[in-house]
């Protein structure tokens, strides 16, 4: 899978860098655009936080597992390495369906909500493994911001994750 991953990259970087139309579009984007995967750190813990008004948990441990922004592989390891299995478990299957949920429903959200909401919705997701669905739904204008979004955001969990789980 890391092969893969590394293909799809590669292919990408070649599609966004062979497409004059892409760098210009580049130049003309918005620079509030650079502060999505803040919106999206902060939506997510929003959420966590309403959630949790219904859950018996403490909110620190709905933080780390929201904190971990799709990035299954690393937060719930690192959760349950420091709160335990059960807890790591949560994270797993959580994120798992952050990325599904995106994966399924894009080419809605981008209808009822607009290109930048399966962006936010993938979390780290989407510099990689929602790359392919969102680039195809909210059009070739959009990879340079999905891979910013997922790569910052992915850089975070593990600062984010720990600091919740200490």
């Amino acid at each position: 899978s890391t092969w893969s991953l590394r293909i799809l990259m590669m292919m990408v970087g070649m599609s966004v860098g062979g497409d004059r139309e892409m760098l210009r579009s580049l130049k003309t984007m918005n620079p509030k655009l650079l502060l999505l995967p803040l919106a999206t750190i902060a939506g997510t813990y929003a959420g966590c936080i309403l959630v949790n008004l219904f859950l018996s948990y403490e909110v620190k441990d709905v933080l780390a597992v929201g904190s971990g922004f799709g990035y299954y592989s690393l937060s719930s390891v690192l959760i349950s390495e420091s709160r335990g299995a059960f807890l790591g478990t949560v994270a797993l299957i959580s994120n798992i369906i952050r990325e599904v949920f995106t994966l399924l429903f894009t080419p809605l959200l981008v209808r009822v909500a607009g290109p930048l909401a399966p962006i936010s919705a993938g979390g780290a997701t989407t510099a990689d493994t929602t790359l392919p669905v969102i680039s195809s739904s909210c059009g070739q204008n959009f990879i340079l911001i999905s891979v910013f979004h997922g790569f910052t955001v992915d850089l975070s969990v593990p600062f984010l994750v720990s600091l919740f789980c200490s």
